[in-house]
């Protein structure tokens, strides 16, 4: 999970892309996976900027699932 941190107990990453499409795609890539696995990141975008926060709420911590969400994210990029 290169590039990984922890902040404000949540596991957090930014990824840098060419422009707004590529990172909007990106988005929309990650979306899709989410939702195979039910459990959804923090997302936002500046132009060409996504950061991802991962965090769960049921146990108010960074849980397995969230370490899972990470290692998908990393292989869609």
């Amino acid at each position: 999970m290169d590039g990984w941190s922890i902040k404000d107990g949540k596991l957090n990453k930014i990824f840098e892309f060419q422009n707004f499409t590529q990172a909007f795609g990106f988005i929309s890539k990650i979306a899709i996976e989410a939702e195979k696995i039910n459990h959804h990141p923090e997302l936002y975008n500046v132009y060409n900027k996504v950061r991802i926060s991962l965090f769960t709420h049921d146990i108010n911590g960074i849980s397995e699932q969230d370490i899972k969400l990470a290692e998908i994210i990393d292989k869609l990029r």
